[in-house]
């Protein structure tokens, strides 16, 4: 072979070897979904939120996919931790015992899972890892208004935007049902309804947060169904299984319309749409109050009820 066909075929190697380490595909919502979340939240701030984090729509729009990005094949080590199974990214409420939430964190939480004769990491941590990033929020944004140094305000700022850009995807992944549920990519055991079954090969999950999001659903669809009120949260921890609860909630309805119509790229249903919007908008309007939440309460000094 001569030395010019070596080297075509040598970039041709290169470039089927980069495409194969590239992140997974198996992502909650897509990078589409995801950052229309994070932008929504963030234009729907109120005026009183520092100006820093109101000028910070493109980067918590970036963000929100952030943990996503972290699944790399090539990186085996953080590969494992960050699946599409990661236990940060749901909670399959169908397996918390009663009661189990009332752990003050997650350590408490898988003891009270082993208790019931499961094992601790069975149902995932997400109500854990949201209420863990809301909590560094706040602790930074307490340390922003008294900083007076404006190096170190700045450094601090940083920080502010990147944790809450993270909390941004976990919120986000909790607004699709999927996330809430054992049927997080098709039905699992009896099926009396017949709806989509389990498949690891372009599941449900997928075809609803990636192909479908992902081709049929725009800002415009979305921006509308976000309140302009900001909520100030009394009880955070409460609020936040609240909201997974909902989500959870609205469960079936996604499994009837894709035994409807399969979502796709290419499906035009307007139910499939309202649906969607409507979940993406939920997880909008919870991170925007999340974010206010922090802020507004970071005026109180430090207090081990905070937390609850």
């Amino acid at each position: 072979m001569k030395p010019k066909r070596y080297r075509v075929l040598a970039c041709l190697v290169l470039l089927v070897c980069l495409w194969m380490i590239q992140p997974s595909g198996a992502r909650g919502w897509g990078f589409h979904g995801h950052a229309l979340s994070g932008r929504i939240a963030a234009m729907k701030l109120p005026v009183d939120m520092p100006g820093f984090f109101r000028r910070s729509v493109d980067q918590l729009s970036y963000l929100n996919p952030e943990p996503d990005r972290w699944k790399e094949r090539a990186e085996a080590d953080i590969d494992k931790a960050t699946t599409a199974a990661s236990i940060d990214h749901y909670i399959d409420l169908e397996y918390v015992p009663a009661g189990a939430f009332n752990a003050p964190t997650r350590y408490d939480f898988g003891l009270e899972m082993i208790k019931a004769g499961r094992k601790a990491t069975d149902a995932g941590f997400a109500p854990y890892r949201m209420l863990e990033l809301f909590q560094r929020v706040r602790i930074e944004f307490r340390l922003w208004r008294v900083e007076q140094n404006r190096t170190r305000r700045g450094w601090i700022e940083q920080r502010i935007i990147n944790d809450a850009g993270l909390l941004g995807h976990y919120l986000s992944d909790g607004a699709n049902p999927h996330h809430t549920s054992i049927h997080h990519n098709g039905w699992v055991g009896a099926n009396p309804n017949g709806y989509t079954v389990f498949s690891r090969e372009r599941g449900f999950h997928f075809r609803f947060e990636d192909e479908f999001v992902g081709s049929r659903i725009q800002i415009n669809d979305v921006l509308p169904l976000v309140s302009g009120n900001a909520r100030v949260l009394d009880k955070t921890r409460d609020e936040i299984i609240a909201y997974l609860r909902r989500s959870h909630a609205r469960l079936e309805e996604l499994y009837i319309l894709d035994k409807r119509e399969a979502f796709s790229a290419t499906t035009t249903s307007i139910d499939h749409k309202k649906f969607a919007a409507a979940r993406l908008a939920a997880g909008a309007e919870m991170l925007r109050d999340l974010w206010w939440t922090a802020w507004v309460t970071s005026t109180v000094p430090p207090n081990p009820t905070l937390a609850k």
